[in-house]
């Protein structure tokens, strides 16, 4: 259950993120109202998470694909371009989440 939460706290903060630009510099209420919402849900899902997987673990999970999430919608909507330093540093950041939950295995 512990996954789920961790899984609803991503896509809470990855829909929240994606929504930051139309907010324009939080000066357009519903926008911003959606973007607090969603960073809200977001933390409570991790608090929530945190109580069946490691903070650690549940933090670089959360933050990895949230990032990989933002760089994909950022090149797919955003017209953000996906160059190899941005594929290498998803990459690595990936790499790293892997590394801490085999660690955290044990």
């Amino acid at each position: 259950m512990a996954y789920v939460f961790l899984l609803g706290a991503i896509s809470a903060e990855v829909v929240a993120t994606s929504l930051l630009k139309s907010t324009d510099g939080f000066t357009r209420l519903w926008p911003t109202v959606a973007v607090l919402g969603g960073y809200a849900i977001s933390f409570v899902a991790l608090s929530q998470a945190v109580k069946g997987v490691q903070v650690g673990v549940a933090y670089a999970v959360w933050s990895a694909l949230g990032t990989a999430a933002i760089v994909g919608i950022g090149a797919i909507f955003l017209g953000e371009p996906i160059t190899l330093v941005k594929t290498i540093g998803v990459s690595l950041i990936i790499a790293g989440v892997v590394t801490l939950n085999l660690g955290g295995a044990h």
